[in-house]
């Protein structure tokens, strides 16, 4: 009864009969302040006055949540503050933000905030995203890594190594099949290796990343594999954003701070015209992985869109098409282009962090794309 009392607010109509005292009366003053509507049974006026634009109550309420919730609810509580209650303007005050819990939705907002931020903003804001992204790459790196050097590695397999570049391991067990139980050896009939190509860049990859508004945390998660893609030596890693201009934001790679306070979320998209830049930086189409995070509304020219495509895929270019990089799963996007897509061979679909360095290394590997819930993409 208690948490149907929580959960139902204490109406008139909510039919408990529990009646609440000490933390959990607390608890429920935190959630109305944020959901409260209607009339409270006791009072003629609404359940709650709601947080307003009172920096000093909602920096009390933001203490208050820590307090009595989980970190994953007290996340998804400031989204929803910041959504219906519209505090984004008090975020650009020093003290608001260190009251809050980083997570990628409140760097999402601080990054549509950019512009309008002041100078004394500034630095608490970098503080925030600084810790957020050190979070992510500590969660998604080692992981990343390890993936993509697997695929690496199979990719520029040779079967006729130097001596000095033969992978015994591989080898021994390639060659199992010809062991002689006399001799207690195994005779090798190929050799695995890699070669020099273990010292070089294998492949190129380009991330081309919408940064219309809706994108906010998958341009937050693709700044940070762009960093870590960028760490790896076997692996040349451009970055672009793009809206109805494009930024290649390379050259800042090695910070994904820097990376993303250069984006702009919000505008409009014109995909062909970042697809068209994309296409004039490769040089070596067969090693080459384009990936395309974009909810496909094109407002540029669709038809080329498709042709610079098609272009690259024969080319050799391995094209992969994200609706988005982030936890929450397919966001609405242009059905009609994912379609098009699909009948060139790029389907499109909704991609979590934890399962991109498989998507990569499919990719890398050019292999079959590990595409979640077929029956919902096109």
């Amino acid at each position: 009864m208690r948490r149907w009392r929580l959960v139902l607010g204490g109406e008139a109509a909510d039919g408990t009969g529990c009646v609440l005292g000490g933390q959990d009366a607390a608890m429920d003053a935190a959630l109305a302040a944020l959901y409260g509507s209607g009339r409270d049974a006791g009072r003629p006026a609404g359940r709650s006055a709601g947080l307003g634009a009172s920096a000093p109550s909602v920096a009390r309420w933001l203490g208050d949540i820590r307090t009595y919730f989980p970190t994953s609810v007290v996340q998804v509580m400031q989204h929803d503050a910041i959504e219906r209650l519209g505090l984004s303007a008090l975020l650009l005050e020093p003290e608001m933000l260190e009251a809050v819990e980083a997570d990628v939705h409140l760097v999402g907002t601080l990054l549509s905030l950019n512009k309008a931020m002041p100078e004394t903003t500034r630095e608490t804001a970098r503080a925030v995203v600084r810790k957020v992204v050190a979070d992510l790459e500590k969660r998604l790196a080692t992981r990343t890594r390890a993936t993509l050097t697997g695929a690496l590695d199979r990719s520029a397999r040779v079967s006729r190594p130097r001596h000095h570049d033969i992978d015994w391991d591989r080898t021994i067990r390639a060659n199992l099949k010809n062991y002689l139980p006399e001799y207690r050896t195994v005779v090798p009939e190929r050799l695995v290796g890699y070669g020099r190509a273990s010292q070089s860049v294998k492949k190129d990859v380009v991330l081309c990343i919408d940064q219309s508004g809706s994108m906010a945390a998958s341009v937050v998660y693709a700044s940070v594999f762009g960093a870590v893609l960028a760490s790896m030596r076997a692996v040349a890693t451009r970055l672009v954003v793009f809206d109805t201009a494009v930024v290649d934001l390379t050259d800042q790679l090695d910070d994904p701070v820097d990376v993303l306070f250069g984006t702009r979320l919000g505008g409009g998209t014109d995909i062909n015209r970042a697809l068209a830049y994309c296409q004039s930086q490769i040089t070596r189409p067969a090693d080459t992985v384009v990936v395309l995070i974009s909810d496909l509304y094109e407002g540029g020219i669709r038809d080329e869109m498709l042709k610079r495509v098609a272009a690259m895929k024969a080319s050799g270019v391995q094209f992969v098409a994200l609706l988005a990089l982030s936890d929450e799963g397919a966001p609405a996007y242009d059905r009609e282009h994912a379609a098009a897509l699909a009948a060139l061979g790029a389907p499109a679909f909704a991609c979590t962090p934890d399962l991109f360095p498989e998507v990569m290394a499919a990719a890398i590997e050019k292999r079959p794309l590990p595409i979640p819930d077929m029956a919902t993409h096109q």
